[in-house]
């Protein structure tokens, strides 16, 4: 009976240690530090330790591709829904059955066959000087294309793929000969050089060099946070809400999907689940100002103080679908 015994409480130390040591592996184009803090809790939690690479997602998805079956990645986590449909289209990821990720992530968030899922929600929409344009002058992305902002507009370069995910999303929604004309438009009004990131346009639309912009929230949010609370009232820049009459502001996400050959696929997904869940998105959005994908999560107190606004409720695929036309359109137009 002893021996039994021992033989039994044996075989649980193993089960333990065995337990205790499951890992996942990530693959992630965000940076250490804004998902560290987050694999850390889950840590804590669960016993179950995440083990990160971080790179570029191009970088990192070719990494995936060269690696194969051989790759000890389980899962992929990178920013912009059109780098997710890519991955997707490499046949670098699974489709993941879990009623929590669908219970927690809104359709328009979520590849339609369960591949990747939005983890947190990022609106690029416009940004302006009250000291040289009133927010009721402002409307819509189209109107942007209107003579009246000649040499008032700033725009980011075409490069980014969050633009190229705007203009994707237009295409999808009016087509590509209203919508190259609506970019051209923009070209015609712009105020100086299109700009390497969102937060020297920022800069540039506080200085007075233009009066109106479109930028990633979170962008203009890190610049607030940097400020003492009772200095970003003054703040020569304000946040409007486009397209709020129309199909509402662009949305786009960060997000995950569990990789195809992923060793720990249930690892991955509960993980994923953790993520989407209302006691992790505050940890997952808010490190970057971002907002929440799981819509029973409230925002950040300083991302909320920018009042609620109508998502473009389009399914997030459209943007890598349409990404290739949306440079080519781009590029006619003369959109550096």
């Amino acid at each position: 009976m002893m021996k039994k015994f021992a033989l039994s409480a044996l075989a649980l130390s193993l089960l333990a240690g065995f337990a205790q040591a499951e890992t996942v592996t990530v693959y992630s184009s965000r940076n250490e530090q804004l998902i560290k803090p987050l694999f850390d809790a889950y840590t804590k939690e669960t016993g179950i330790e995440v083990k990160v690479l971080t790179d570029k997602e191009g970088p990192l998805m070719a990494r995936l591709q060269a690696e194969g079956a051989n790759t000890p990645a389980d899962m992929l986590i990178t920013v912009d829904a059109g780098n997710l449909w890519q991955a997707s289209n490499m046949g670098l990821l699974k489709a993941v059955n879990s009623k929590t990720l669908t219970d927690n992530i809104p359709a328009h968030l979520r590849d339609a066959r369960n591949q990747w899922f939005g983890l947190s929600v990022r609106a690029r929409t416009m940004i302006y000087n009250p000291s040289l344009i009133k927010g009721e002058q402002l409307s819509n992305y189209e109107d942007l294309a209107d003579p009246k902002f000649k040499g008032k507009l700033c725009l980011r370069t075409s490069k980014k793929v969050y633009n190229q995910s705007l203009v994707a999303m237009m295409i999808a929604q009016q087509g590509e000969p209203k919508t190259e004309k609506i970019v051209r438009g923009w070209v015609d009004n712009l105020a100086t050089d299109v700009f390497p990131d969102d937060t020297k346009l920022i800069e540039a639309v506080a200085a007075g060099q233009c009066a109106v912009g479109v930028v990633n929230t979170y962008y203009f949010g890190r610049i607030l946070d940097k400020l003492p609370a009772d200095k970003r009232a003054a703040y020569p820049v304000k946040l409007f809400w486009a397209n709020q009459k129309t199909n509402g502001t662009h949305v786009n996400i960060s997000g995950a999907g569990v990789t195809r050959y992923a060793k720990n696929e249930a690892g991955a997904v509960k993980l994923m689940e953790w993520l989407s869940s209302e006691k992790a998105q505050n940890l997952y959005a808010d490190k970057d100002m971002e907002f929440p994908a799981n819509p029973k999560v409230k925002a950040d107190v300083l991302v909320s103080s920018w009042g609620p606004f109508k998502q473009n409720l389009i399914n997030m695929s459209k943007a890598g679908e349409l990404q290739g036309a949306a440079v080519k359109l781009m590029d006619r137009a003369g959109y550096k």
